[in-house]
């Protein structure tokens, strides 16, 4: 019998660490001298109070999506994927060289093109890792934090060396084409008597970001595979004896896991840039962890929290810009809603088990 009602696990426990975090930074933002409830104010005016900061907030959700759901694939299986990072650089080389080295007709089939090279690239990267730990015993964290950094060194020679034009001196490729270029919001959504998401970045990828949702729920709740995933996730001895191969899940849950990772350049590289840039990460893969950690490894729930880090990040930009508040304290902010999400995670669960269960022998009684 569960010791606590599935709505409380799902709901409850991440909104009373998202209290205990806003509570903590509340007093940081105390203590550098600045108003709490101004800095709130401001936050949700610049994230939310405009379709200017929607787009911004969506386009930054877009990116922790996809690399949340990315780290959420690899936790049914007990794999910590933490190669995001480096998945997503090389998902922006394949967008790259779809985009610029083969002629398109329209967006449209570039876009699936382009999502279909992100992918393979983004899988190919995880697959080492993969096999390393599915048939060496190597650990997955280590293997993967290690490819971030050959993926950084490995983008950084093709920028300078092999992609960059000629003359050019900034570390970059040249600009896509206009035909592979993505709608945006603005585009999307405007009249001609009312302009709205002017100059966000938000584009027609957040879309495919909820479609990819919708088919990892899909993926691990109603077929055999994800099954097999979440089976091999809660026990590998029972998964054995059922006759699911250790090696197999292994390297499959870290293919889509990298394959999704990957997936997130059609937004930034594609979508927001249109060329490929050093950092065009800007640290997502990383912050796919934390999405993942408070989404509890459901697609929904991925979707809300990388809601959640967008919001974070546009208002944490419109607080570095209108006050005193340096935009590290985001990071600060970020970091606690992290703890209290994952590591602290029994600090708030154990109190909440117990006065369940003691509510249920009340109720017994």
């Amino acid at each position: 019998m569960d010791k606590m009602p599935k709505w409380a696990d799902v709901v409850l426990i991440p909104v009373i660490s998202l209290l205990l975090a806003a509570i903590l930074s509340a007093l940081v933002i105390l203590a550098i001298g600045e108003n709490p409830v101004e800095a709130v104010n401001l936050m949700v005016t610049g994230a939310l109070g405009s379709t200017y900061g929607w787009g911004y907030t969506l386009y930054y959700a877009t990116n922790f999506m996809f690399t949340g759901l990315a780290v959420a694939v690899a936790f049914h299986a007990r794999l910590f994927n933490i190669g995001g990072e480096g998945q997503a650089m090389l998902g922006g080389l394949g967008v790259a060289m779809v985009c610029l080295y083969i002629p398109w007709p329209h967006w449209s089939i570039a876009l699936l093109a382009a999502a279909i090279a992100a992918a393979l690239f983004g899988a190919a990267w995880a697959a080492v890792p993969a096999y390393l730990q599915a048939k060496r015993g190597s650990h997955i964290v280590i293997t993967t934090i290690m490819f971030n950094f050959i993926a950084a060194a490995f983008l950084n020679y093709m920028l300078v060396n092999v992609m960059r034009p000629q003359g050019s001196q900034d570390p970059a490729t040249a600009r896509f084409p206009e035909a592979v270029h993505l709608p945006t919001f603005q585009s999307m959504f405007s009249t001609a008597e009312n302009v709205v998401f002017r100059g966000a970045p938000a584009n027609i990828s957040f879309f495919v970001a909820l479609l990819a949702c919708v088919v990892v729920w899909a993926l691990i709740w109603r077929t055999r595979l994800g099954y097999e995933i979440r089976a091999y996730g809660h026990s590998e001895t029972g998964a054995v004896y059922a006759g699911i191969s250790p090696v197999r899940i292994t390297i499959v849950a870290m293919l889509i896991s990298g394959a999704l990772a990957g997936m997130m350049a059609i937004n930034n590289v594609m979508g927001e840039a249109e060329r490929l840039v050093l950092n065009s990460t800007e640290g997502a893969g990383f912050i796919g962890i934390a999405v993942a950690l408070m989404g509890r490894s459901h697609p929904f729930g991925v979707f809300l929290a990388a809601l959640l880090f967008g919001f974070l990040y546009q208002g944490g930009a419109e607080l570095a810009l209108w006050t005193s508040i340096p935009r590290e304290l985001i990071v600060v902010i970020q970091a606690l809603v992290i703890l209290f999400t994952g590591a602290l995670d029994n600090m708030v669960r154990m109190p909440l088990e117990k006065l369940f269960l003691s509510l249920r022998k009340k109720g017994a009684e």
